[in-house]
């Protein structure tokens, strides 16, 4: 199985459909319910949710995960003489749930197909395939065949909030990197997490200390800029002053943030609770200072990305105060 240990357990949702295709006879006695074997999409249904639990037995290489949800149900198409199957299912995990929802759903047209065949041999499955999929690292994925209004009406896929056209700021703070002895690596990470939420960014690098980062913030925060994202300056090292220059600039200090961070990146690293990262509101601009390695930036970012639109939201809300 694939190793996911150095993943970080996050809220996943899958949902799976598919059409068994019975001619109009058999269609009839499906939604009349009365085939000899009894009510098919009831039985169905409960296969359904069966086939979701038992996908691990089925697929070698399948995660067992604790579904937390399984609802299957099935949905008479009069125009097609087909009825189509929906296998919903969610928990949270650090790998997805893709597969139990095609076990459901497959598991509820197989047991459709069952009950069915007395009356109508020649039937068929059609169409089977994963509807979208939430969580994890690349958020809210569809079917590249869309889905319908009433589909979305009924699911409602959440993706990240975006943040079409905000002003954004990306610091980096390293003694190395502002003098032009090494290069930017985390900077760029958190500007390319910004930019797929649709944020206008600027980046720059500054030294570390307290100094210039203080003077700096003061002025993006006059300037109309509504987030900033600093990484580096927030270890244990004598140069580290990071969150220093976050309160010395005069914000508000937003601990749950902070705290959030260490708490979840403790599934990437046991040293998680050695950072010193910080968040604050400097007036309309909220600030979050993140640790300076590439993979903390990239991981960071993944951790407050479901936040950042509603954070925003809140601060505009109290400047306006």
């Amino acid at each position: 199985m694939a190793d996911v240990r150095g993943k970080r357990p996050t809220r996943r949702r899958a949902v799976a459909v598919g059409e068994l295709h019975a001619g109009a006879e058999a269609y009839a006695a499906i939604v009349e319910r009365r085939l000899p074997k009894g009510d098919a999409m009831v039985m169905a249904e409960i296969a359904g949710l069966q086939g979701a639990k038992q996908a691990s037995n089925l697929m070698p290489l399948c995660h067992p995960l604790l579904l937390e949800l399984v609802r299957v149900r099935c949905v008479p198409v009069p125009e097609r003489r087909a009825i189509r199957v929906y296998c919903e299912v969610a928990t949270e995990a650090r790998t997805g749930v893709e597969m139990e929802a095609l076990a459901g759903a497959s598991a509820a047209l197989l047991t459709l197909y069952d009950l069915t065949k007395p009356v109508e041999p020649a039937l068929s499955i059609e169409a089977v395939r994963l509807l979208f999929k939430e969580g994890g690292k690349k958020g809210l994925w569809r079917h590249p065949l869309g889905m319908s209004d009433e589909e979305i009406a009924h699911y409602k896929p959440r993706d990240v909030a975006r943040l079409e056209g905000v002003p954004c700021a990306v610091i980096t703070l390293s003694d190395r990197v502002s003098n032009g002895e090494a290069e930017d690596a985390s900077g760029p990470e958190l500007v390319n997490g910004l930019k797929k939420l649709g944020a206008e960014v600027r980046a720059e690098q500054l030294p570390d200390g307290i100094e210039p980062l203080r003077s700096r913030l003061i002025f993006l925060a006059a300037d109309g800029v509504r987030l900033c994202l600093c990484t580096g300056g927030t270890g244990l090292g004598p140069r580290d002053n990071t969150p220093e220059a976050l309160l010395q600039a005069g914000g508000i200090e937003v601990e749950g943030l902070a705290e959030m961070f260490r708490s979840e990146s403790r599934h990437y690293t046991p040293l998680a609770w050695l950072s010193r990262a910080r968040a604050i509101r400097l007036d309309r601009m909220l600030v979050i200072a993140l640790p300076g390695s590439p993979r903390a930036a990239r991981q960071g970012f993944d951790i407050l990305a479901p936040l950042l639109a509603h954070a925003l939201a809140m601060v505009e809300g109290a400047g306006h105060a």
